[in-house]
């Protein structure tokens, strides 16, 4: 990394918790774990097919502290983060430095339905 990080954006980060649905199956929750400072940059984009013509996509560089492997502070690929109604879904995480001081969170904007 070549310059310090600017963490200003509080980022809630939720994992997916099933439920019972009260019909024999399940549904998906959404549990808050805590909220993480981070900094977000656009990434690589791409155009896609979608039902009513081509869409853009663009994925986000989430940038956060790092955390050890098993805590609930280090994001995982199965979870999202939060920003009031913006949802960020979590496709991989990587250490950002060797000393593993920061993590760099590749993820796309879900938008809403």
């Amino acid at each position: 990394m070549s310059r310090a990080p600017n963490l200003s954006r509080a980022l809630v980060l939720e994992t997916p918790v099933s439920v019972p649905d009260g019909a024999g199956g399940f549904s998906i929750t959404w549990q808050a774990l805590g909220t993480l400072w981070a900094e977000i940059r656009a990434g690589s984009g791409r155009e896609r097919f979608a039902a009513l013509g081509p869409a853009g996509e663009v994925r986000l560089r989430i940038l956060v502290r790092g955390a050890p492997e098993g805590s609930d502070q280090r994001p995982r690929p199965d979870q999202r983060f939060r920003e009031g109604a913006r949802v960020f879904r979590i496709l991989t995480v990587a250490e950002a430095d060797v000393q593993g001081r920061y993590l760099i969170c590749t993820a796309q904007e879900e938008l809403p339905a």
